[in-house]
């Protein structure tokens, strides 16, 4: 396979390295959470998707700190050496339907669900 496509939710913390968003223009509270907090932030809400009570479309729309957020979460098709390489291998490491663990990249933490 040479392209996949996926959604995810990014979740900054105080060690991203860009620690702005969209949703937190200034920084203020991601300048505050610890990488730790935003594991467990992201662990909570996989729980709930992965059980049925949210919609990951609807949860990265307005959790994710990735401007993706406007889009459900969708980063559209992309082939291996265009996105961060943890990124990458766990996009390309799971199935269509299929959502991941916590990712860690440089940009924050994020759960991917993989659509194509």
């Amino acid at each position: 396979m040479s392209q996949v496509r996926a959604s995810h939710i990014l979740i900054k913390h105080q060690g991203s390295r860009r620690p702005a968003s969209w949703k937190d223009p200034n920084g203020e509270t991601i300048g505050r959470t610890t990488k730790d907090a935003a594991i467990q932030q992201l662990l909570a809400i996989r729980e709930r998707i992965a059980s049925g009570e949210l919609d990951f479309g609807q949860v990265a729309k307005t959790e994710s700190h990735c401007s993706s957020a406007r889009n459900n979460g969708d980063l559209g098709w992309f082939s291996r050496g265009q996105m961060q390489r943890p990124f990458e291998e766990a996009t390309f490491g799971i199935n269509v339907g299929e959502m991941s663990g916590i990712v860690d990249t440089d940009s924050g933490v994020h759960i991917i669900l993989r659509t194509g």
